[in-house]
């Protein structure tokens, strides 16, 4: 029972942290648009505009990361969908990343947590699910 606890603890603590980013980088992106990455305005209004369509997403995924913390056990299907969403974003990045350039390395850590430690924590979460769903059939709960 300690070491399942010790899993799902860990994995809340992960989580939370690595939410933290999309959730100030969001919050930042809205309130600052694309002077947050230190671009030189004027820039046209359509980029100003998107840049905060995306920045008021990535705030929003943040917070759905953070909605699966209470019960992190039971939360596999949000779980998943929100990997699957951040992965697609990191794929997006790597296409950048091979077509434009690279980028700062802010974005380098980006892509590294989206295509490396998204799926690493999508296998984690499972473990911890199904650990809890043995324990609850062991218990009779």
């Amino acid at each position: 029972m300690k070491t399942q606890t010790f899993g799902k603890t860990s994995l809340q603590i992960v989580v939370a942290v690595l939410a933290a980013t999309p959730v100030l980088v969001g919050l930042e992106g809205i309130l600052s648009g694309p002077e947050f990455l230190h671009v030189t305005a004027p820039w046209p209004v359509d980029l100003d505009s998107h840049f905060r369509f995306l920045s008021g997403f990535f705030l929003a995924v943040g917070l759905a990361w953070y909605s699966c913390i209470p019960a992190i056990e039971t939360r596999t299907e949000r779980f998943r969908l929100l990997a699957a969403c951040t992965f697609a974003g990191g794929l997006a990045r790597l296409f950048s990343l091979l077509t434009v350039g690279a980028p700062s390395l802010g974005h380098i850590a980006g892509l590294s947590v989206e295509l490396l430690a998204v799926p690493a924590l999508v296998l984690w979460q499972g473990r911890v699910a199904n650990k809890a769903a043995e324990s609850g059939r062991l218990t009779g709960a």
